[in-house]
């Protein structure tokens, strides 16, 4: 049986940093200027990954050129796509107001002409840890060559991936007894009160420590992409006005598993994840990076 060749990773990176402060893509935490996306590639590398596709935004490439893309040459292949307000399926024209990004299923989306293998994607400020990056390479290289419509993703719990700093939105997961996917709901304003009782302030409800989320690490075959660009339509249609409309992944994802076009294997990981959603966040990025080159888990220079 023929099985795909190449696996790639896709790393969305074309963030405002609002909440931030700033482009925390780039924000140096590691000992020797690494950012977390570094640790992200050299995961990836060690796990089988033998391509790179960044989603950035065009008013920054120089310094993502500079401080990102030179350091990979000769490691892996680099690949930069564009995420533009005015990059939208045909017969759609961007507000002139409009400020926000369209959403993690519209930066995908915008990589479509550069990928056309199995690929992961993953958040640019976040960490998820080796483990991570070596069960969904080994997960996207059993698939049958043109397989389509067998995706993964990586669950965490949702105690592991909370701010001291502020709330987080989260995709929480409900997985049948095969370890499939069966729903992804997406939950806005999480934080974790003095009691220790983790509250959305957007439904609002009580959700469990061990809850398992979404953190936007998914394995997708390439035909995601014709999924995307239809649920896209439907998408601005409706929503093409609300300058704070968003088009998210995991809703796509929720949609295709109830119509029955795709089936989403579970990939249950240890390992731990972390992020860098506030300023205040950083010390404890550093110190949690720091502690891992400690222990030799990574070399003080990744590259």
């Amino acid at each position: 049986m023929k099985r795909f060749m190449a696996n790639t990773l896709l790393v969305l990176a074309a963030g405002m940093g609002s909440r931030y402060g700033g482009m925390k893509q780039l924000d140096r935490l590691g000992p020797s200027g690494e950012c977390i996306m570094d640790y992200s590639v050299y995961d990836a590398l060690h796990s089988g990954f033998d391509k790179v596709v960044f989603v950035i935004r065009k008013s920054f490439e120089g310094a993502f050129r500079e401080h990102v893309v030179e350091k990979l040459k000769n490691k892996i292949k680099v690949e930069l796509a564009f995420q533009e307000h005015g990059d939208l399926p045909g017969g759609f024209r961007c507000p002139a107001d409009r400020e926000k990004p369209w959403g993690t299923g519209h930066a995908i989306w915008v990589a479509r002409n550069l990928i056309s293998e199995p690929f992961t994607v993953i958040n640019a400020d976040d960490f998820y840890g080796r483990e991570a990056f070596k069960a969904m390479g080994d997960y996207l290289q059993t698939l049958p060559e043109n397989s389509e419509s067998h995706y993964a993703m990586c669950g965490y719990r949702l105690e592991n991936t909370l701010s001291d700093h502020g709330h987080v939105s989260r995709g929480i997961c409900q997985v049948d007894p095969g370890g499939l996917l069966k729903t992804v709901q997406e939950y806005t304003a999480i934080e974790q009160e003095r009691d220790g009782q983790i509250i959305s302030q957007g439904k609002p409800v009580n959700l469990r420590p061990d809850d398992l989320v979404s953190m936007n690490f998914w394995g997708f075959t390439p035909d995601i992409f014709k999924h995307l660009d239809k649920k896209m339509h439907a998408f601005l249609a409706e929503s093409i006005q609300d300058p704070k409309a968003e088009f998210y992944i995991p809703f796509v994802v929720d949609e295709l598993i109830r119509d029955g076009k795709a089936q989403v294997k579970v990939l249950k990981t240890r390992a731990k994840w972390f992020g860098v959603t506030y300023k205040e966040d950083r010390e404890k990025a550093v110190e949690a990076i720091q502690d891992m080159v400690a222990r030799n888990v990574y070399p003080a220079k990744l590259f």
